[in-house]
């Protein structure tokens, strides 16, 4: 890898040496997995291979939401997948998911297992299965799904843009930063003025959009993103803020942010989830202590 500003790409690019930063040792340019291993399957009807990171919490929100309004089909075993250990490219995992990426999910309730995997995939398949979190009308329901669209089309630049670059990289490229934090921001501008005339990010109500959009820039203005809440000044969001306050004081959102966390508070990390007492009884905290 060449930081120099005088560096020229080949005409053909190999890979021949490691790329450096935080995630090198799981990087390269080919799919399909890398080693032999089944994926552990629980005893509920959905079974979830994911992690806490942004894109895993959206999964277990609406899981928690789902199970808050009485759906008991949403019951579910949230599996830990180690990305950092590479263990998403199991055979297994890659059988669930070809793209290698958690979360993915295994509906076991009917007949035949189904996979579906990509975190806004999975949104819209339970849904659709449970009947909730996704208006019915023509209207509301295209401005419910363009917003999540929005999401899964913005995010790259968040995170694999403005996050590897400010965080991440193995050297401060001022270009690479400056560009991403300039569309970051716009983004921030884009969903505030949204949400100053609206309360929720479809409009009057509570949808997978905003359970897409929160892990992501809800997180980012509450200042759990790659140490960048001062360098992009996300108190100044205030309608972003106010209704990341709103989500925060949803318990099910509290739950959802807990399942698959290796890191933070030990009393805020529920590795595994299999049962709804295990928030009560299986957080890092007490299996320590125990």
């Amino acid at each position: 890898m060449t930081d120099s500003p005088d560096y020229t790409p080949q005409k053909v690019w190999t890979w021949d040496k490691p790329n450096g930063g935080q995630f090198a040792n799981i990087n390269r340019p080919t799919a399909g997995p890398t080693h032999d291993k089944d994926l552990p399957v629980g005893r509920h009807p959905l079974q979830l291979y994911s992690l806490g990171t942004p894109n895993g919490v959206k999964v277990t929100i609406l899981l928690e939401e789902l199970l808050a309004l009485g759906h008991t089909g949403a019951e579910y075993d949230a599996w830990l997948i180690k990305i950092g250990d590479g263990e998403q490219f199991g055979s297994g995992f890659v059988a669930v998911n070809p793209n290698s990426k958690i979360p993915a999910l295994v509906d076991r309730s009917g007949a035949t297992p189904i996979r579906v995997f990509e975190s806004g995939s999975i949104l819209l398949y339970l849904a659709e299965k449970f009947g909730a979190f996704l208006p019915t009308e023509v209207g509301p329901r295209a401005e419910c799904l363009s917003w999540l669209f929005w999401q899964m089309g913005s995010a790259p630049y968040l995170g694999g843009g403005l996050g590897h670059f400010y965080a991440y990289a193995p050297a401060k490229i001022e270009y690479a930063i400056d560009r991403f934090a300039m569309e970051v921001k716009r983004q921030l501008d884009v969903l505030d003025r949204q949400l100053a005339e609206n309360e929720y990010v479809g409009g009057s109500t509570y949808t997978i959009a905003d359970m897409a959009i929160f892990p992501w820039y809800g997180g980012l203005a509450k200042g759990w993103l790659y140490g960048a809440a001062e360098f992009l000044s996300v108190q100044d969001y205030t309608n972003v803020q106010r209704w990341a306050d709103m989500l925060l004081a949803r318990p099910a959102v509290r739950r959802g942010r807990m399942v698959n966390r290796i890191r933070g508070e030990p009393s805020s990390q529920l590795h595994e989830r299999h049962d709804a007492r295990d928030f009560e009884t299986k957080t890092q905290d007490k299996l320590v202590v125990s």
